[in-house]
């Protein structure tokens, strides 16, 4: 300012305006030190902490971030193990965010020039990626959005006067939309055939009925199963009536292959189609796209498939920089490793039993759904039957809902052992619980490598005999539990594993039932936990399970039920008895307080009685008791917990020992656990076969420990001779030959005389 006053012709008008800058700075100065002072002076306390002061700087927030995306406890192994998956592809799409940022600051023209290249770039090389020739590109965030749009551009070209009336135009004549039935899984190709006659019968009742068919949204690749509707036939179906036909779906992705099925080939056809690239290629954060074709641009831009803000066609940058970093063979592999890992799976689960899998076309299908199927009779018929076992009558609701919850744990244990895999659970309406893997959806995040699939494969085949146990020995645990006395079977449907029971209390009180059976079975799950066993038991599901039981989960073959039923019956009683030992204790002990309380308070009157009056004067008392003491002899009371009795303590005084009483009986302990081979665990079948003796001169294990101890005390009575060392030894061989065959002992007993006779008699008699 002060250059431009020098420049002035005027020195006097020069002269003032300098004096006039100096006193404005001056008065600012002033005002400003002014408000420093009452802002130091007033300081506002509802500011959050991140925001007070000067600011955070660029690590602390970075840090914050760090925390919130992986937790303060996770260390940075995993965080790693996370990031690393995102790729140099995905850095590319992170980087086009912030190129979108930045470039959203460009003047207009500039602007606008460089979105329209970026716009035309993207949607030509998805159209020719995808064979979706002389299309237009719409990019959305959310995936749905994109099949909103096509509605309404449907909308605006079938309702002339839309634009002017809004929604009264569809008063006259109604829109229907068409939601292709395909998306039910397991029926067939039969059954698709007719869900077209079908279609087509509903669409002329729609027109007699003076509704107007508008649109019909077909799958390529359905999200629960990965089947595709007939899309050729539906093409022509629309092409009749006039209607918009919708595709959508992960199987849609194999375009960009060099074979393509016929039936997801015909998807080129249809009129718009959604592509979900950001899971297929694993790039984070990118739009989704849809592709039409539709030669009113008009009505492109009133249904908001087009727009005229430079700013909204920077959508398709980050897409534009992955697109160019992959190039085709980059697009096209990360597809085709998706396929094969696929096909790759499904053939190992060809080979394994009780797997039935649901893949409509073996050859290129990128979704495997699959599931255990016992041999039930019902489902053994529905697995061997043909397709007309579709309309037979369905398995009982039992079986259904045992075969989803084993189901259920079978996908949450294989994405637990193998999370590389990005298996998860599926519901359909015809199969049930299945498991799905699908790759072109997970696998470029995850990584999934081809040995993430073959253990995935190893996981299952270990998995699948202990289904098949568990679900062959609940029906015998059932029983089981049902015979015994204090045991009640729960029925849970929805439990994966052996079956819940429950210790019912035989006390008659409603009042203390309740209770008394939660802290029963609250304790016997304790004691079972801490057996040594292979089992798992647990108070059941966090929501939903019954209350006072016990779950008990998957189990092996090799499990003796008769020997887990017995033990949890014998647990829970014992537990009962002793709860029910310490009330009673409890309430003895009470008693007998009360009853001493009432003895002493009379002994104190009889004593009072003895000394007479003037002993219990203070100051005469004292001399009479210094003059003639008062000899008394102590009157005490002991407690006998064994009989539950009070007793008097002069026999203590008088013996000047302390009275044992009765010894009290042994608590009976249930011999509930039987005897085990080294290292064999609790509720397991010991197997014979591996002893390596024959049928008739094999001995278990168990009979062998009893025999060595009964030996080894004969021998000691025997012999009377020797020394000490001789005897040790003597023991030690004839504990040996104890585990002779029968033969052995038969030809030593012909051999021997005299004292051996004897012993050989010993033997037998042992025997």
């Amino acid at each position: 300012m002060e250059r431009s006053l020098e420049k002035m012709v005027d020195p006097t008008l020069a002269e003032m305006g300098k004096n006039l800058n100096e006193a404005m700075k001056m008065l600012e100065d002033n005002q400003r030190k002014i408000e420093e002072e009452n802002e130091k002076k007033y300081v506002r306390n509802d500011i959050p902490g991140p925001l007070q002061g000067s600011g955070q700087d660029m690590v602390s927030i970075l840090q914050l971030v760090q925390n919130l995306m992986h937790g303060e406890e996770e260390d940075e192994s995993s965080q790693s193990y996370r990031l690393q998956n995102v790729g140099e592809q995905g850095h590319m799409a992170l980087l086009g965010h912030s190129l979108a940022a930045y470039i959203s600051v460009l003047n207009r023209e500039r602007l606008r020039n460089l979105t329209t290249r970026i716009l035309s770039d993207t949607t030509l090389w998805l159209c020719r990626l995808f064979r979706y020739e002389n299309g237009s590109a719409y990019y959305h965030e959310d995936d749905r959005e994109g099949l909103l749009k096509v509605c309404r551009l449907v909308i605006h070209s079938c309702y002339e006067d839309y634009t002017v009336e809004g929604f009264n135009v569809l008063y006259n004549k109604q829109p229907v939309i068409y939601i292709s039935s395909a998306a039910r899984t397991g029926l067939g190709q039969t059954l698709c055939s007719q869900d077209v006659a079908l279609l087509d019968r509903l669409i002329k009742d729609d027109i007699n009925s003076g509704k107007l068919p508008l649109l019909l949204v077909a799958n390529a690749g359905t999200p629960g199963a990965g089947h595709t509707d007939k899309i050729g036939r539906l093409k022509e179906l629309c092409e009749q009536y006039n209607i918009w036909l919708h595709v959508e779906g992960v199987n849609l992705a194999t375009l960009a292959l060099g074979y393509v099925s016929s039936s997801v080939l015909a998807a080129t056809k249809c009129d718009s189609m959604t592509l979900t690239l950001g899971s297929w290629l694993g790039l984070p954060a990118v739009p989704a796209v849809t592709l039409y074709r539709h030669e009113d641009p008009s009505l492109s831009l009133a249904a908001g498939l087009t727009s005229s803000q430079p700013v909204e066609k920077l959508r398709a940058l980050p897409l534009w920089l992955s697109l160019q970093y992959l190039g085709h063979d980059g697009i096209v592999e990360r597809i085709k490793r998706a396929s094969q890992l696929s096909q790759r799976l499904l053939e190992n689960l060809k080979n394994m039993d009780f797997i039935k899998t649901s893949v409509e076309d073996e050859l290129s299908s990128p979704v495997v759904v699959f599931k255990f199927s016992p041999e039930l009779p019902n489902i053994d018929q529905m697995l061997h039957a043909g397709p007309a076992s579709i309309i037979q009558p369905p398995i009982t609701s039992n079986e259904r809902d045992i075969c989803d919850t084993f189901n259920q744990w079978l996908g949450e244990q294989l994405a637990q052992l193998v999370p590389a895999s990005g298996v998860d659970v599926v519901e359909l309406e015809d199969e049930g619980t299945c498991v799905r893997f699908s790759p072109l959806m997970t696998s470029a995040v995850l990584g999934t490598e081809v040995q993430d699939v073959d253990q995935l494969v190893d996981c299952l085949k270990m998995k699948i005999p202990i289904l098949t146990c568990t679900l062959q020995l609940r029906e015998e645990f059932e029983q089981e539990v049902k015979r015994t006395v204090g045991l009640s079977y729960i029925e849970d449907l929805s439990w994966p594993g052996l079956g819940v029971v429950r210790y019912n209390s035989d006390r008659k009180n409603d009042d203390k039932q309740e209770k008394e059976a939660e802290k029963i079975n609250t304790g016997l799950l304790k004691k079972l936990n801490e057996l040594e066993s292979d089992l798992t038991f647990s108070l059941g599901p966090e929501f939903g399970g019954e209350k006072n039981c016990v779950y008990i989960g998957m189990v092996t073959e090799d499990l003796d039920v008769s020997e887990l039923v017995e033990t949890i019956a014998a647990t829970g009683r014992e537990i009962e008895e002793n709860s029910r030992l310490l009330e009673n204790m409890t309430e003895v002990v009470r008693k007998g307080i009360q009853e001493a309380q009432v003895q002493l308070q009379k002994a104190n009157e009889e004593r009072l009685l003895e000394e007479g009056l003037l002993r219990q004067i203070p100051v005469v008392g004292s001399v009479l008791n210094w003059f003639s003491p008062f000899q008394a002899s102590p009157k005490g009371r002991t407690f006998n917990l064994t009989a539950g009795s009070l007793e008097s303590t002069e026999p203590t005084y008088v013996s000047k020992a302390q009275g044992t009483g009765t010894t009290p009986p042994p608590t009976p302990t249930p011999n509930r656990i039987k005897q085990r081979l080294p290292g064999q665990k609790l509720f397991k079948r010991s197997l014979r076969s591996s002893d390596g003796f024959s049928e008739t001169s094999s001995v278990s294990h168990t009979d062998d420990l009893e025999k060595m101890e009964q030996r080894s005390h004969s021998v000691s009575t025997v012999q009377e001779q020797g020394t000490v060392e001789t005897e040790k030894a003597e023991q030690q061989n004839e504990i040996a030959q104890v585990n002779d065959k029968t033969e052995d002992l038969q030809s030593d007993k012909s051999q021997q005389s005299g004292n051996d006779c004897t012993k050989v008699e010993e033997q037998e008699s042992l025997r």
